[in-house]
């Protein structure tokens, strides 16, 4: 593969980010079929065993038809990895993509990396300095009497630069910020810092994938009625009959939090679609202030142009055609 990333630098990569529903995992299937390359997955949810219609995951959209008529499987990565029995952060997610991503490159493939995580592509492209941080249970007890506001306001006097403010917006999030905030005072955290794993060499190209709001809004609706029509609502009652607790099911957010709350009573079953439909576009909206959050910050994003008319395939060829342009080939 010959590349040329913006700069002059060499691009070892393809990354395709944008918010939900804009098709993401067909195009980075299509690339990746393409360039003969593997897809690493860069989505917090679809890391879980057992969700799938939720999540998106859409794993039949990995096979394609080769050559010769028949089916091959496009390698993919960093899904199913993790039970929901623990809770899966940033640092584990580029601790292994940082091990994936080396295993793929030092043979010569190309990653194409997917998802619209904004938290996991900002780590792993601007290579956030992270550590595995324990659980501080003292710690805990003393934040116990603390209303969120003082948990806030704690948060921001330890991290006056917080640049995550979704810590502020759930109590189990704003405790784990705070806990990770002390422990990175320790000496223990600086001997962590030291003996941190080396980022590999990651220069990607970055694609942005994102369509007209009322095209977005329209695809948002249509992909929550398969999901539903294809079994969402059996898929989440069947996770908690299999031992995952609501509590656990609602902090996963949009469909599994939205459902779970449903299936116990706290959402009519005939306003579950319309709540979930409006926090599936306010959840898109956070991802694309975020994604132009990044770009302020230095990171550079090729959108790629859609309009109302774009169909999938001419979303293939305007992708290849700005990759070609890059210098990226086969």
């Amino acid at each position: 593969m010959e590349s040329a990333a913006k700069g002059g630098a060499a691009a070892n990569c393809i990354i395709l980010l944008g918010p939900t529903a804009t098709g993401k995992t067909s195009l980075a299937v299509k690339l990746a079929d393409h360039y003969n390359g593997q897809i690493i997955s860069a989505d917090s949810r679809q890391v879980y065993k057992g969700l799938n219609l939720g999540s998106g995951k859409d794993l039949e959209e990995y096979v394609v038809t080769d050559g010769n008529g028949g089916k091959k499987q496009i390698p993919y990565h960093l899904i199913d990895i993790a039970d929901l029995s623990q809770e899966y952060s940033v640092f584990n997610y580029q601790k292994d993509f940082y091990r994936v991503f080396a295993s793929i490159a030092e043979k010569n493939i190309l990653p194409v990396i997917c998802g619209g995580t904004g938290m996991y592509l900002d780590s792993i492209i601007r290579g956030y300095e992270l550590q595995e941080v324990p659980t501080n249970t003292e710690l805990r007890l003393s934040l116990n009497g603390l209303s969120m506001e003082e948990l806030a306001e704690k948060l921001r006097s330890l991290k006056p630069d917080l640049h995550n403010s979704t810590d502020l917006t759930e109590r189990h999030r704003l405790l784990r910020a705070i806990e990770i905030a002390e422990y990175e005072k320790t000496p223990e955290a600086q001997k962590q810092k030291a003996q941190a794993p080396t980022r590999p060499n990651i220069v990607p190209y970055i694609l942005g994938l994102t369509f007209p709001r009322d095209v977005l809004r329209k695809r948002i609706k249509d992909r929550l009625r398969l999901r539903f029509k294809l079994g969402m609502i059996e898929e989440v009652d069947a996770l908690h009959k299999n031992g995952v607790p609501w509590e656990r099911l609602e902090r996963l957010g949009l469909e599994y939090g939205y459902i779970s709350r449903m299936l116990q009573g706290k959402i009519k079953s005939e306003e579950l679609f319309s709540q979930l439909y409006i926090a599936i576009g306010q959840f898109a909206k956070r991802q694309e202030t975020w994604f132009r959050g990044m770009e302020r910050k230095g990171v550079h994003i090729n959108w790629i142009p859609t309009t109302t008319q774009s169909t999938a395939d001419q979303v293939f060829a305007s992708a290849l055609d700005m990759l070609c342009k890059a210098g990226i080939s086969v």
